[in-house]
């Protein structure tokens, strides 16, 4: 299953964003989503993940929300009050099943968010 994620963009401190990541392939039922970001220099970090309930880095609690639509194939990541140590590229992970019910665990190309101040 390939994932493709749209959405990012260069935004001025304070400014929102809301990130994509749509499954492609027959019909793939998503377990779980997540979002990881890696700012240049850092190592990839995890900034919010979903299945049953939502949990959230702290450093991103309040002002990022996680969502899933499974009839859309699509994770969603809004991001709000962004703050120039946001800047990152961020990636998407969704684990689930086809319409087979294989299982499959994949990852999105990454999108770059910059936040100036």
């Amino acid at each position: 299953v390939q994932l493709v994620e749209s959405g990012g963009g260069l935004v001025q401190a304070g400014e929102s964003l809301t990130l994509s990541c749509t499954a492609s392939g027959f019909t793939p039922r998503i377990n779980s989503a997540g979002w990881y970001r890696q700012a240049p220099g850092k190592q990839r970090e995890l900034v919010a993940t979903i299945s049953e309930d939502a949990n959230y880095a702290d450093s991103v609690k309040g002002r990022f929300t996680i969502s899933r639509d499974n009839t859309k194939k699509t994770a969603y990541l809004q991001v709000n009050s962004l703050k120039p140590e946001d800047t990152a590229v961020y990636y998407c992970n969704l684990e689930g099943s086809d319409f087979l019910g294989r299982p499959f665990n994949s990852w999105g190309q990454g999108t770059q968010v910059t936040v100036s101040s």
